[in-house]
């Protein structure tokens, strides 16, 4: 590749992203152009067909992931790597299957960026002396027919340059750059072929999923390039207590994957505990800095009944996510029968339920109203509601509540999706009766702390007021206290944009964890709702009698309003009074239903906000 110099082309809507990637590709002599789209993305591409395109994930309009998919379906174009650009670990699988050749994590890293971008430079470099040495090749011989002997050790030469080559190349498409372990691609293409003989033979063979514990702690006090380092320390330390017949691979991540053999389910147990003797004894260094590490592993038998390497992986998953809830260290063997409870016999299937509840619109959308309890003027408060989604089941008609579904959509990434589904049917909603705005106080619509990372939100709920012609300030966001909000500024930013469009925001189940008043000191939280921990049975626990009262000062305090859910009783519902809270919500006052036009009506026209609904 000497003497030509290597074309990028940065799509990213962001400046600030663009200056930096340009910045660390300087160096590097390589010809840079800039796309701020997908659409302009695209038509560059289609002109100047770069060598290679750092594609960031979340951009308005058409996302990385459609246009690496346009791009992998235009034969002209589909052998141009793509790395993307991304913040979160879980697009890592999605861009890998949207045609993705490796990815960035943000925030940038500058030596992360020059090792992925050398790393795929160096394919492509290996790819284009392959072709042309083929070319050559072909050429020569029929040249050389003639002069066969006197040729043919020059043309032995070129045969093992080019056969080289071609290891070098299939070695790069099989194995992961870090640790110079197989990576997923290899690791399907094996799975796929052991079941392929399991279905023809007597074999046993096992699975073990590995999820290093903590490396996030790692990676992000000590950066990436002692996050890499960790890897490949770990992947050697793993190795070490494998046999040469195992097929251990990096799955991306922190993840890694083992097949075994010839072994039983307790042979595999076995396995998972001489790893974990080797962990163990295992202590990470970096710069005088000590971390000793634990790793949940996943145990799942491989028998006939699996038929494909997306069926083994879900298995695996969930196995793994059990073993993570039992704590650091523990092992997990997938068993279909296990019991615990009706969510844990269902989850193996909720990424599919999701996904069909999703594409055939399952979901519903039901509400509970708020009753006004601390006196006012005397004029009628205006209506306030909070909205809460169901999901329709087929297989049993019925109705599944919110405890049923939304912790596994939050562990396949499909909140955001719900949470999107249930914003867009507000709004709508509401744009169908105008005439009832001035009566309405506010709704209450529950977002994931996992939704408010997503950048594009802000403009998807700006496009839907704007669409239906509703204000703003009759969007409430309700936020639970107890979700991880990783990114205090980020969520800050994320509540002051909604704001500006007149929206409000709620700290929902004040008092259930410990971030709370970190939470009401940095974020411009407009009210708070008090955990029904507390004030279900307040009038029979003094504890929670007593935790209610100093929530209760402590919105006072702040001159925030306050909403106590769970009120079940009068004697709860009085003693709320006596402590001045403003709103109380439970089924004293209403039984959830569903959410129409017609049930809005029917309450506003009863002449109150806060009247019973009209027969």
């Amino acid at each position: 590749m000497t003497g030509i110099k290597l074309t990028v082309l940065i799509v990213d809507d962001t400046p600030e992203n663009i200056d930096v990637l340009s910045a660390v590709l300087d160096g590097m002599g390589c010809e840079l152009m800039v796309a701020t789209n997908g659409p302009r993305a695209l038509e560059l591409a289609a002109r100047r067909h770069p060598d290679l395109i750092l594609l960031d994930v979340m951009m308005p309009g058409m996302d990385g992931f459609e246009v690496c998919r346009r791009l992998k379906a235009d034969m002209a174009l589909a052998e141009i790597p793509v790395i993307f650009c991304t913040a979160r670990t879980d697009d890592i699988s999605t861009g890998f299957e949207a045609g993705g050749s490796d990815y960035i994590t943000k925030p940038i890293n500058a030596d992360e960026v020059l090792a992925r971008v050398r790393h795929q430079i160096e394919r492509q470099a290996l790819l284009r002396d392959l072709r042309e040495l083929n070319r050559s090749l072909e050429e020569r011989v029929r040249e050389r027919t003639a002069e066969l002997t006197l040729a043919n050790r020059q043309l032995r030469v070129e045969i093992n340059e080019r056969r080289y080559m071609q290891d070098r190349l299939n070695y790069l498409a099989t194995h992961d750059f870090v640790t110079r372990q197989y990576n997923r691609g290899a690791l399907d293409a094996h799975v796929s072929e052991l079941l392929a003989r399991i279905q023809r033979q007597a074999l046993s063979a096992v699975f073990l999923l590995i999820d290093i514990d903590q490396f996030r702690l790692v990676n992000e006090t000590c950066g990436c390039v002692a996050g890499d380092e960790l890897l490949r320390q770990f992947a050697d330390l793993v190795g070490g207590a494998l046999q040469r017949s195992d097929f251990f691979a990096r799955l991306g991540g922190d993840k890694f994957a083992v097949v075994s053999e010839d072994q039983s389910e307790e042979g595999g147990t076995a396995l998972a505990r001489q790893i974990h003797r080797q962990i163990s004894e295992f202590e990470f260094q970096w710069e005088e800095r000590s971390f000793k590490l634990a790793a949940s592993i996943a145990v799942v038998r491989i028998q006939r009944d699996i038929v494909s390497f997306d069926q083994l992986m879900l298995m695996a998953d969930e196995a793994a996510y059990l073993a993570k809830r039992e704590g650091r260290g523990s092992i997990c063997v997938y068993d279909p029968k296990r019991s615990a409870s009706d969510a844990q016999r269902e989850s193996i299937n909720w990424a599919l339920v999701l996904f069909d509840a999703l594409k055939e619109n399952r979901l519903r959308m039901f509400c509970q109203r708020l009753e006004p309890l601390a006196n006012g003027d005397g004029t009628p408060r205006r209506l306030h509601l909070e909205t809460l989604a169901r999901l329709w089941d087929p297989v049993r008609e019925k109705l599944l509540m919110p405890a049923n579904f939304i912790a596994p959509a939050e562990r396949f990434h499909l909140v955001t999706d719900i949470d999107r589904w249930m914003i867009g049917q507000v709004v709508a909603l509401l744009g169908q009766v105008p005439d009832l705005h001035e009566q309405i106080g506010q709704i209450a619509v529950n977002l994931s702390a996992i939704t408010i990372r997503e950048p594009a939100l802000c403009d998807y709920v700006a496009e839907l007021l704007a669409t239906h012609q509703v204000p703003g300030r009759l969007l409430c966001f309700e936020i639970t206290e107890t979700e991880a909000i990783t990114n205090l500024q980020s969520a800050s930013s994320f509540m002051q944009k909604l704001r500006d469009l007149g929206c409000r925001f709620s700290l929902d189940d004040f008092g259930s964890g410990f971030a709370s008043f970190t939470y009401l000191r940095r974020l411009p939280f407009d009210s708070i709702k008090i955990d029904g921990m507390f004030v279900r049975d307040m009038d029979a626990d003094d504890v929670h009698s007593g935790m209610v009262r100093s929530m209760a000062e402590m919105g006072r305090l702040l001159n925030k309003p306050i909403v106590a859910e769970c009120v079940e009783n009068e004697r709860v519902a009085t003693m709320l009074r006596s402590l001045g809270i403003d709103w109380a919500q439970g089924y004293l006052y209403h039984q959830p239903e569903a959410l129409t036009p017609e049930l809005l009506r029917a309450w506003l026209n009863a002449g109150q906000a806060g009247a019973q609904k009209v027969a």
